[in-house]
């Protein structure tokens, strides 16, 4: 018989943009209302790199959730060509900084400042190493050469795999992993090694976005690959391994800026997630390893510990709004106006 309902610690989400300004006020409090915790994406413009850049755009994030709300963001750094070492010590002595997100230069949105060749970062990586601070990669190999749905395995075989040797101490989560190589490489054995998984990418593929015509809310970097992929990420992520864990990579645009001429990349899922994981989840037949990946895996990695409150999902029809409202723009999430299959119930006290 199926389950009817699942009870796990509040969830983490170990990938998630929150933007600033009016998108910022819009977007927070859906997923502090989801979250304990998560790990903040620092492509802004212009982007996030030092500490005291992280400090102020922290305080920006906590004066947007409502009164009461005890969501943590966990600031990242991004990285550059010239982002010198001292700065890494200073966001490993700061507290909140958690973890330097490597964006390959071009790959992605807001990427334009991003590195152009990782040895010109060798020095920062070593100083990473030392202080023991996360690299988070957006795998993608850029360049017109690249077919995109390439790409990521591209960076896979020439620059992720050259990197883990040159820097045997450090630690890295290879982000949105959405090809059946990622998967195969975050189970392996490599214990500096993790992986984060989207909704997006456990439940659909490049038909879903392309077949019928073009389905903007569907279109995210790394874009949907193959059936065999999708297939692929949803047997490593509802496998129990250790050391892979949930990251929506929600991306919030207003909707005019999806649904153009040169739209842009990014889902926003963050007030569904949850339970499109479940979906995911129930379809491979794993709801019972669903706490591990959504709870426990990810502050294992990061060395923090596990959310004491306690959430429980529902089998019950959660409709999905058309649109939100973000100023005056409307922000369409995932699977808008249609439903999700799990919501969560109110939380139980800790």
């Amino acid at each position: 018989m199926a389950s009817e309902s699942i009870t796990l610690p509040r969830p983490d989400d170990w990938h998630l943009h929150l933007r600033d300004g009016a998108m910022l006020q819009a977007v927070a409090p859906h997923a502090a209302a989801v979250f304990s915790r998560a790990i903040i994406m620092p492509n802004l413009q212009p982007p996030v790199t030092t500490a005291e850049q992280a400090a102020a755009y922290r305080q920006r994030i906590l004066a947007a959730l409502p009164q009461g709300t005890t969501f943590e963001p966990l600031m990242t750094l991004y990285l550059t060509d010239n982002t010198p070492p001292a700065e890494i010590e200073r966001a490993a002595a700061s507290g909140f900084i958690h973890a330097v997100k490597l964006y390959p230069a071009g790959a992605t949105t807001h990427s334009d400042a991003g590195v152009t060749d990782l040895l010109l970062c060798y020095d920062t990586l070593a100083a990473m190493e030392e202080q023991g601070v996360p690299l988070l990669i957006h795998g993608e190999q850029t360049g017109p050469e690249v077919d995109i749905f390439h790409r990521e395995a591209a960076f896979i075989d020439d620059v992720l795999q050259p990197l883990l040797d040159r820097h045997p101490r450090l630690r890295v989560v290879l982000e949105h992993v959405t090809t059946a190589l990622g998967a195969e490489l975050v189970t392996g054995d490599d214990p500096r090694l993790a992986g984060t998984f989207t909704p997006q990418h456990l439940l659909y593929n490049r038909n879903d976005l392309l077949v019928g015509g073009i389905r903007p809310h569907y279109y995210c970097m790394p874009i949907l690959k193959r059936e065999s992929d999708r297939e692929a990420l949803l047997e490593a992520a509802t496998s129990g391994h250790p050391r892979v864990f949930l990251g929506t990579d929600s991306a919030p645009h207003p909707q005019g800026a999806k649904e153009s001429a040169c739209g842009c990349a990014g889902c926003y899922t963050a007030p569904v997630a949850l339970g499109l994981y479940a979906e995911a989840f129930e379809a491979a037949g794993a709801l019972e390893h669903l706490p591990d990946f959504a709870s426990r895996n990810g502050p294992a990695f990061y060395g923090l510990p596990v959310n004491r409150e306690m959430i429980t999902l529902e089998r019950e029809c959660e409709p999905v709004p058309a649109h939100y409202t973000a100023g005056d723009q409307p922000l369409v999430p995932l699977r808008a106006g249609e439903s999700v299959a799990w919501r969560i119930r109110q939380p139980h006290p800790a």
